[in-house]
């Protein structure tokens, strides 16, 4: 299960962003997750409840945001939505060789909300 180190992770950089500011404490923290990233939201949730506890994180809330993968094709400059699994032949013209992936791989921290901030921090970490 990838997904406790993916929770782990996220813990240990919001951890270490909350500790260079100052925050004693983070009320939520929100992911952007592609439909592509190999990652089950619920398993994630799971996982973030364990890692979070006796951090600054402990109670604090979970928010994912998933993305649609997307594609176009560099010949005939159409775009479609991939889907699972992934069919990356364009619907337009029927090529597969010049297709390019634009989103459904994301994994990243898009916000935190911090509760005790003695300095500023940027809400992305």
């Amino acid at each position: 299960m990838h997904e406790m180190s993916i929770a782990m992770a996220v813990v240990d950089q919001v951890t270490e962003a909350a500790q260079a500011g100052a925050a004693r404490s983070v009320s939520r923290v929100e992911l952007e997750i592609g439909e592509l990233a190999g990652v089950v939201p619920d398993a994630l949730a799971f996982s973030f409840e364990l890692a979070r506890t006796a951090t600054p994180l402990d109670g604090a809330e979970l928010v994912t945001r998933s993305v649609a993968a997307r594609a176009r094709c560099g010949s005939c400059a159409g775009e479609w939505a991939v889907g699972m699994p992934p069919d990356l032949c364009c619907p337009g013209c029927g090529q597969a060789t010049a297709v390019e992936l634009l989103s459904g791989r994301e994994l990243r921290i898009l916000r935190v909300v911090w509760d005790d901030a003695l300095e500023p921090i940027p809400e992305e970490a």
